[in-house]
């Protein structure tokens, strides 16, 4: 009994706007299976007035954090190919850390680097609007048009060396804005390997996306850019949230959620442009 009001105190001392960020980002994930990353970032940048290095930090470590119990469901059914994890890793985690270390680099020059990372997370919003609205088209017609054309086969050829490219693409964008490593990676993952089923692609990108995210994070809390009160909220407040979502969004349509999903984060990676 002392634990749990022990417990229940601790909870209590965060910010509830940071439990109720968390809670709103962790019902619209369990809701629409739609990545943390593409919408925390934007929310605590636009909604709560976060700064973007403090959000972007913060958001990595976030989303590590409630990957790691995904990794350990796809691991257990073998639906993870750590193969391709390795390639993608191989180049995605010496970019994140590469990229971080400009970041500081850039913002110790006296250069806005919170302003770079707005531009970024802008375009990452919006292209992963419209991945989100024709990733459902291009998974089938990569499926049914998988033939053995020049450039089919140029892809096979030099498959690992594309994919460890694609990791150091992934590095850089995911760290600067915390966006990409969901939709846009499985989006790469699919167009890369088109025989692998879809929930090996998903398991794959989630256990490339746990190491990217960690890592990501930590060389943003190095820097000091990660506010642990507000991680906690956000954790306190989301992971409670996304098995709710989960739930309910048994029972609703996913098509019109993943529209209406689509246009809010091109509106917001339109705001932030702007």
């Amino acid at each position: 009994m002392e634990l749990l009001e022990h417990v229940v105190s601790y909870i209590l001392s965060f910010e509830l706007i940071h439990i109720a960020a968390g809670s709103l980002v962790g019902f619209v994930i369990g809701l629409t299976g739609v990545g943390g990353g593409s919408l925390m970032t934007p929310i605590l940048v636009l909604g709560f007035g976060i700064a973007p290095a403090i959000a972007v930090g913060t958001d990595l470590l976030y989303a590590a954090l409630t990957k790691c119990s995904g990794v350990f469901f796809h691991h257990r059914n073998k639906t993870v190919d750590w193969r391709i994890v390795g390639l993608l890793a191989a180049g995605s985690v010496p970019s994140s850390i590469i990229t971080v270390a400009l970041l500081e680099q850039i913002k110790t020059a006296g250069f806005n680097s919170d302003r770079l990372m707005m531009l970024t997370l802008s375009v990452m919003l919006i292209l992963t609007s419209f991945i989100i609205l024709i990733k459902g088209r291009l998974v089938s017609y990569v499926s049914h048009h998988h033939s053995e054309s020049k450039a089919v086969l140029l892809i096979k050829k030099y498959r690992p060396h594309i994919t460890v490219l694609s990791g150091v693409a992934l590095g850089i964008l995911v760290t600067i804005s915390s966006v990409g490593a969901g939709a846009i990676g499985s989006a790469i993952l699919f167009l890369l390997y088109p025989r692998k089923k879809p929930i090996s692609i998903v398991g794959t990108d989630i256990a490339h996306a746990v190491p990217l995210t960690a890592i990501a994070g930590m060389g943003h809390m190095h820097f000091g850019s990660v506010d642990y009160n507000l991680l906690f909220g956000l954790l306190a407040g989301g992971i409670p949230a996304i098995y709710l979502g989960s739930l309910i969004g048994q029972h609703i349509p996913d098509h019109w959620l993943r529209i209406a999903i689509a246009i809010l984060l091109f509106a917001m990676g339109i705001k932030l442009a702007v």
